[in-house]
């Protein structure tokens, strides 16, 4: 199992989630994602509207998707 932060993953907070493989990781970053933005929290949204700008380019968001799986595999074991 391998952790990393909101932060590392895009967010905006410390907000540590742990998991088994990138996929499941990036599955509870989205969630928390979703959860902070009902609740409209500013730093999250602030977070979101960057991320949403590079989803519109595919091929930086596929580095980015790419430069995280290989951060996340980096990281030791919890």
């Amino acid at each position: 199992m391998k952790s990393m932060t909101c932060k590392q993953l895009g967010g905006a907070c410390d907000l540590e989630f742990r998991a088994n493989s990138f996929e499941e990781i990036a599955e509870l970053s989205q969630q928390h994602g979703m959860a902070m933005h009902e609740q409209q929290d500013p730093a999250h949204l602030d977070a979101m509207r960057e991320m949403g700008k590079l989803m519109q380019n595919p091929e930086a968001m596929g580095k980015w998707l790419n430069d995280k799986r290989l951060e996340f595999e980096a990281q030791p074991d919890v």
